[in-house]
């Protein structure tokens, strides 16, 4: 029965930074709607520049994708990884989700104001940071097996 679940510290890796980046789009994207329609409300121009502030979060699920394949290699060495692609998965999915959070009061200052965009960038590419971390250093302690 457990050799049947041998991949699932590798799959945990993916899926879990995959709802991550999904909850962290969904919520980005709601307030992007929401930016955009208030300037259609007014009359202003609506920035079609929200939708990278809506896409950042999605780069977590390609860093699962990548752990998720080194794991792969391993578990086919017969080890079971489940804790380190749980624990991989889970930091890059809340960083997928916070990023998704401050890329929607992004949308929604810079829906309000038309200025700003480099200085939210900055901010969630911070918060990019700690999924690009959590890659790196897994894929250097898988490294080691």
């Amino acid at each position: 029965m457990l050799d049947q679940l041998k991949d699932l510290g590798a799959i945990m890796a993916m899926a879990l930074s995959a709802v991550g980046s999904g909850a962290g789009a969904g919520v980005a994207g709601m307030a992007a709607i929401g930016a955009w329609k208030k300037n259609f409300i007014q009359n202003k121009p609506a920035s079609f520049m929200l939708v990278a502030f809506v896409g950042a979060p999605l780069t977590q699920t390609v860093y699962g994708m990548i752990v998720m394949n080194r794991m792969m290699e391993i578990v086919n060495k017969g080890l079971y990884l489940w804790g380190i692609g749980a624990f991989a998965g889970l930091a890059m999915g809340i960083s997928a989700y916070w990023q998704g959070k401050a890329a929607a009061c992004a949308c929604d200052a810079m829906g309000e104001t038309g200025k700003g965009f480099g200085n939210y960038i900055v901010v969630i590419g911070i918060i990019e940071t700690v999924a690009l971390f959590v890659m790196a250093f897994t894929l250097g302690l898988l490294g080691k097996f």
